[in-house]
């Protein structure tokens, strides 16, 4: 993909989202699924998704367990359940492959066919600056100034009304970010607190955007969406990830996600 035309441009700064169909062949996308499934197939479930606890101090080390994983899963690639796929001795419920709400954080950095799409010409624009509920991506990778993040949604499936696609308030990308996520002290639990709180948004607002697989959407980290609950029969795999305008840009300290000496945030051009 060339640089991004003026009225592409245009259309971005003016509704905070982008679709770009045609992104990736049919033939990506499926060697994205096929690598998820060889993942998953392997993946060593965690200990606090596998143990039967039954006290309460049982289960507020369960609640730290799962407060550490994800706290430091920056640099590694975790997984991340849907509600309800475990029975209480941690046994599967529903098939593996159908339990995983997301994989992360790290694919990026450590999954070859992850990092060559990543790393893509295809992804590296040197003129572009920079039933999930309503939100912000700043929210939780909040940068100052604000306006440094932008989202890479690609679409592995299609993402359709049915299953799940993104939807946008157009323009609400312009005042500000109404509430932040930010690390507790160590040891706490669960970990995060907010700060601020979420409008009660207007669903009226809110525009769908169903894609075919092979699309990416790039989001502005200020621009409000959400995806529904998939309702279909279908999944809706997509790969995502963040780009952040290095130069003059600060990382919140705060923030959930942070780099570690072992993988410090890895720069697009390589």
């Amino acid at each position: 993909m060339a640089c991004l035309s003026p009225s592409q441009l245009q259309k971005f700064q003016q509704d905070g989202f982008l679709v770009l169909e045609g992104f990736l062949s049919a033939e990506e996308c499926v060697a994205m699924q096929q690598r998820i499934g060889e993942i998953v197939a392997e993946m060593d479930v965690p200990l606090h998704c596998r143990t039967e606890f039954s006290t309460q101090e049982e289960e507020q080390l369960r609640a730290q367990g799962s407060t550490d994983y994800f706290l430091s899963s920056g640099d590694k690639i975790r997984f991340f359940f849907e509600k309800g796929v475990f029975d209480e001795k941690g046994n599967f419920l529903v098939p593996p492959e159908k339990s995983v709400n997301k994989i992360g954080h790290a694919l990026h950095a450590h999954d070859p066919v992850f990092k060559s799409i990543t790393h893509s010409p295809k992804v590296q624009q040197p003129h572009f600056g920079g039933e999930v509920s309503p939100h912000q991506d700043a929210s939780f990778l909040y940068t100052e100034p604000l306006g440094r993040v932008l989202g890479i949604w690609i679409a592995v499936e299609d993402a359709t009304l049915e299953n799940g696609c993104l939807w946008f308030i157009p323009g609400s990308h312009t005042s500000g970010v109404s509430r932040r996520m930010v690390r507790g002290p160590v040891g706490s639990v669960p970990g995060t607190s907010f700060l601020g709180s979420e409008p009660a948004w207007d669903n009226s607002l809110f525009v769908p955007t169903p894609v075919q697989r092979g699309t990416l959407v790039l989001i502005h980290g200020e621009v409000v969406h959400k995806s529904k609950q998939n309702l279909s029969d279908h999944s809706r795999q997509a790969y995502t990830f963040h780009l952040m305008e290095a130069s003059g840009t600060t990382w919140s300290p705060e923030n959930w996600l942070q780099p570690t000496a072992e993988l410090p945030f890895p720069p697009l051009y390589t």
